[in-house]
């Protein structure tokens, strides 16, 4: 049986104190997981240009800070196996931007929209054990990306379905190169629910979501 757990994050160093998931936290649930294999929100060419010169932190925000100032170092002091599996073409991101509808007013208020969504996913974390990490911040944003969709049906597709379809995949691919180890999945908390659902159902493992402290 291999075990297979997932914890959401967020990117921003503010956020993350804020909300009492500094990387302090992380670093204490991913211990008390004692994970053989780490699965991270990281593209494949990222964490190889990253192996080859520590120095090298992407760019674009990726691999996120979270992952260079912790997850990267933590796995080679503990022997940790660390998978990529992220999916992002870099070079064509920007033009599927949801909000990218040739209306400055209407693109703006489309932002502001998203703001809003997010405050509501930031209203659910002031009781949860674990912030991110909960129902009722996984369905909020399960409402919030089903009204992107109805905004933008292409940028939902390509940002959000095709991406989690390989990101779930490298995951299933990293379960079966390391059957019966503990693993762990490690992404920003907006994809917990896709992860968690993709995961779902699985034969032979036993999928742990939320962690407990």
């Amino acid at each position: 049986m291999t075990t297979v757990g997932i914890l959401g994050v967020v990117h921003n160093h503010e956020l993350r104190e804020h909300y009492r998931l500094s990387l302090r936290v992380i670093q204490t649930l991913i211990e008390a997981y004692n994970p053989d294999v780490i699965c991270g929100e990281v593209l494949p060419a990222s964490w190889e240009k990253y192996r080859q010169n520590r120095s090298n932190q992407g760019y674009w925000g990726e691999p996120p800070s979270e992952y260079y100032e912790l997850i990267f170092p933590l796995c080679e002091r503990r022997g940790i196996v660390f998978v990529p599996i992220d999916w992002v073409e870099l070079d064509v991101w920007l033009e599927f931007d949801p909000f990218q509808c040739g209306d400055e007013i209407l693109g703006q208020e489309l932002a502001e929209e998203w703001e809003r969504w997010f405050r509501k996913q930031l209203a659910t974390c002031a009781n949860s054990e674990i912030p991110f990490n909960t129902v009722e911040f996984d369905a909020v944003t399960q409402q919030k990306y089903e009204w992107l969709q109805q905004i933008n049906p292409q940028s939902h597709l390509i940002r959000w379905e095709c991406r989690h379809l390989i990101m779930v995949q490298r995951m299933k691919n990293a379960i079966k190169q390391h059957e019966g180890k503990r693993i762990l999945c490690i992404v920003g908390a907006d994809h917990n629910h896709a992860i968690h659902e993709g995961l779902l159902g699985e034969e032979g493992i036993e999928l742990i979501y939320p962690l407990s402290r």
